[in-house]
């Protein structure tokens, strides 16, 4: 298959001065390192003269400058102290602003005209708010709440004793679980009840086993001269590498 191919390479002769040969040639030199810093490498080798006052050294000197911390912070450093233009920081705006802001920030002073009259309230013993404050105390006050009456004289077979009693009861705690004594100390399965009757029917539908049929257990016999399996038996034949 190849014979030919490997003779005719041999034989084969491309001019130099064809279209795709210059093309390729034009290609290598644009991607080429070489060329590419050809020009810089011959201008490293000349050397260079680069005076003091050359505009390139005088702008890197003037940003050197510009970014040093120090010189930008120079002009401030000997403004210190002749900026204010009062003769006293009461006159200068600023300086008055900052005070107040001080001033009304200061929590001393602000609760000190609080504390100089907390001392001097004098509030008259039947005010209406004195009267409200002593019965909502009573009122919450645990002692008078745990007062206990005196004890009450009644007879046994009076109408709303009996009725008492039988509120009692139905409200009793012991008598309302009384009728479940009997279950204390029985043992209870499991089996049967809803939960477990639920789980057992999730787990049938779940089931894999049950909801599929393997193929092995369906009864099927095919017929060995049907036009698909001769088909079958002559593409077998045509595609085995045997």
């Amino acid at each position: 298959y190849t014979e030919a191919w490997d003779a005719d390479k041999t034989s084969i002769h491309v001019m130099p001065d064809t279209p795709t040969i210059l093309l390729a040639k034009a290609n290598a030199a644009n991607v080429s390192q070489k060329l590419y810093t050809q020009a810089w490498e011959e201008a490293k080798k000349k050397g260079y003269d680069m005076r003091a006052d050359a505009i390139p050294i005088r702008s890197a000197k003037a940003s050197r400058d510009i970014a040093s911390d120090y010189k930008y912070k120079e002009t401030h450093e000997k403004q210190k102290g002749h900026y204010i233009g009062c003769r006293t920081a009461q006159e200068d705006p600023k300086l008055s602003w900052a005070a107040r802001a001080m001033v009304l920030q200061n929590d001393r002073i602000y609760r000190k005209a609080y504390h100089d009259s907390k001392a001097q309230i004098h509030i008259p013993v039947d005010a209406m708010s004195v009267q409200a404050a002593k019965e909502c105390q009573t009122l919450v006050s645990d002692v008078d709440y745990r007062q206990y009456f005196h004890q009450w004289t009644c007879l046994p077979d009076q109408n709303d004793v009996i009725h008492a009693r039988k509120a009692y009861d139905l409200q009793s705690d012991n008598v309302y679980k009384s009728d479940l004594e009997w279950l204390r100390g029985i043992g209870w399965l499991t089996e049967g009840s809803v939960d477990v009757v639920k789980a057992k029917k999730a787990q049938e539908l779940l089931n894999e086993r049950l909801y599929r049929t393997r193929p092995e257990e369906m009864k099927f016999t095919s017929i060995t001269d049907s036009p698909d399996v001769v088909q079958a038996k002559i593409n077998a034949l045509q595609i085995s590498d045997v």
